[in-house]
């Protein structure tokens, strides 16, 4: 009888690719993979670093495994193993934890899965973490997320991403091609680009730190993939989405017109403190550059508040700037201190209730935002994919600019693309639409 294995996944889009990346190993080595929720024999939880509350949830699912099969084995993997591995070697029922090099060959430390008296950790140094594992994620029928670039060489001042992944470094070219095909194969309608830094693409293609082809180049060549019908990017820096390439989007096949830019303060003297590499005024222009040339894209934003320094009126420069820019939503996060940062060593330290109050005043923003997108795309048409879930008799679907719509639950639109004409506003703020002539 086949051993079972469970994943659960924090974090980004990342995490989600390369979970499955490892959940394929197991497939291969003849595990069967079922729900975190299920009894299994071995669970494994791919962690992240980057918000506090991903760190304190670790505990919980722990637990939940636990709960699930006292018995079973349990390995963490990710960024939070490779940060703080002996934290997490150290909370109970942890068996394994496993760092940035050595989480894809998991099934090289599982001699056996008898339970552990103490948490074992094999980590290393991140300066070792300088060769790159291709990763993909086809959990969801609708949906892949296909990695191009993994780690950062920015210092931005609050990320531990750089200490938890290493140097920037990508895929080649035709791997990444290869895996679009493999993917589109799979009768998977849309591709996702994900990466730490993905506008840093070609750094580190083959062992070296110079460009061998660029974020472009990786774009127009995706572009050509026959079979692709969607392509989506993921987060990319302002300083790195050139004008070459917001042009070739708006005339692409695949490529949809949705961006998420992260922006992270509205006023220069904090982007300084950060370490960003761009002022305001550069994001402005790829603002103005995206809305120019396709006036129907949808355009998300990263924000921390609370920033060590960020004073009342920085912030309110913050929610002005964000207020007159023409954006769809807001990703907001509050500041959380990250330990082997620079900026937990900054004074001016803001209280927590500051912070909370800032990001409730962001959120609120958001909604907002999002309304006034969405009522923009009243009385259009357009491209809907639908979902696999059915949620309280619903089905739902994204726009090719991410607008989210619903209709009553029909299993035979699962995985199909619809034109579709945008009709009104749902009361859960939802869009509904007519549907080969029907109000659906």
């Amino acid at each position: 009888m086949n051993k079972k294995v469970a994943f659960y996944t924090l974090g980004c889009k990342l995490n989600f690719s390369e979970t499955s990346t490892i959940a394929r190993r197991f497939e291969n080595e003849g595990f069967e993979r079922v729900d975190f929720s299920e009894t299994a024999d071995i669970y494994v939880i791919n962690t992240c670093s980057v918000t506090e509350n991903a760190d304190k949830r670790f505990k919980t699912i722990v637990k939940q495994a636990q709960k699930a099969n006292a018995d079973a084995f349990v390995a963490a993997v990710g960024c939070y193993a490779q940060l703080k591995p002996q934290e997490l070697a150290d909370v109970n029922g942890v068996d394994l934890v496993l760092g940035a090099t050595e989480k894809f060959k998991i099934t090289d430390y599982l001699n056996d899965l008898t339970k552990n008296d103490f948490g074992e950790v094999h980590s290393c140094d991140i300066n070792d973490a300088d060769f790159y594992v291709g990763s993909y994620s086809i959990g969801d029928r609708t949906r892949a997320f296909l990695k191009v670039q993994d780690g950062c060489d920015y210092k931005c001042t609050y990320c531990t991403i750089p200490l938890a992944r290493g140097i920037s470094r990508s895929d080649a070219l035709e791997n990444v091609l290869n895996n679009a095909k493999e993917i589109s194969s799979k009768g998977i309608k849309e591709i996702v680009l994900t990466g730490v830094n993905i506008g840093d693409y070609g750094k580190g293609e083959f062992g070296n730190k110079k460009h061998e082809h660029t974020f472009l180049e990786l774009v127009q060549a995706l572009d050509k993939v026959e079979g692709v019908e969607r392509l989506r990017i993921s987060s990319i820096e302002p300083n790195l989405l050139k004008n070459e390439t917001i042009d070739v989007v708006s005339k692409s096949r695949a490529f949809v017109p949705h961006f998420h830019i992260p922006l992270q303060s509205g006023h220069n003297a904090i982007l300084k403190l950060m370490k960003r590499r761009y002022m305001r005024e550069l994001y402005v222009d790829r603002i103005d550059k995206i809305n120019e040339v396709m006036p129907h894209a949808c355009i998300g934003v990263d924000v921390i508040v609370g920033f060590p320094g960020e004073t009342d009126e920085h912030f309110l420069e913050t929610y002005n700037f964000l207020n007159a820019l023409d954006i769809s939503y807001l990703h907001v996060f509050t500041y959380s201190e990250r330990d082997n940062t620079e900026a937990a060593s900054f004074e001016a330290i803001v209280p927590k209730h500051i912070r909370s109050k800032r990001s409730k005043m962001l959120r609120g923003l958001s909604v907002k935002k999002r309304r006034a997108f969405y009522e923009k795309q009243i009385g259009t048409s357009r491209s809907v994919l639908f979902e696999s879930e059915n949620k309280a008799g619903y089905i739902h679907g994204f726009t090719e600019n991410y607008v989210k719509v619903k209709a009553p639950w029909n299993p035979e639109l699962v995985n199909t693309i619809h034109q579709v004409h945008l009709a009104n506003i749902d009361d859960d703020g939802l869009v509904r639409f007519e549907f080969e002539n029907v109000l659906v």
